[in-house]
């Protein structure tokens, strides 16, 4: 895979500011068909992930008020962007390393993209790519 992240990723995601509630979180990935929005500051400067399992997880089944409730407080913080110029093979990597199926795309520290292993596996249809994409499904 010779491709680069910025070939693939969808760019301008929609994201959340770190004051939104997890309220608005959950109906911006219901309206976009999503199950994650990267959270950023006011200068667009990524501060985490918010997933559909973080709002399950660390506020339904704790028995938070979603509308009460900011993304800051749940987000996950810990999490491994990806850069344009990145080669899709790394990125690919990064996401079987971490398990996770989509990462953030930042230039200059601001969110530009979401790459989605569904779109590396659009992008490079080759057996690399199955076996890996393979991997960021298999629980550990």
């Amino acid at each position: 895979m010779a491709k680069q992240v910025r070939e693939a990723m969808t760019a301008n995601p929609h994201t959340l500011q770190l004051d939104a509630s997890v309220a608005e979180a959950a109906k911006a990935m219901a309206e976009a068909d999503v199950g994650s929005l990267p959270v950023v500051d006011v200068d667009g400067i990524l501060f985490g992930m918010i997933t559909d399992r973080d709002i399950v997880v660390r506020v339904v089944a704790m028995g938070k008020n979603p509308s009460a409730t900011r993304v800051d407080e749940v987000a996950t913080k810990d999490v491994s962007p990806a850069y344009p110029d990145d080669s899709l093979d790394e990125a690919l990597t990064s996401m079987a390393q971490r398990q996770v199926r989509r990462l953030p795309v930042v230039e200059n520290e601001r969110v530009i993209g979401i790459l989605a292993q569904a779109d590396i596996a659009h992008a490079a249809k080759d057996k690399k790519t199955g076996q890996l994409v393979e991997e960021i499904s298999q629980t550990r």
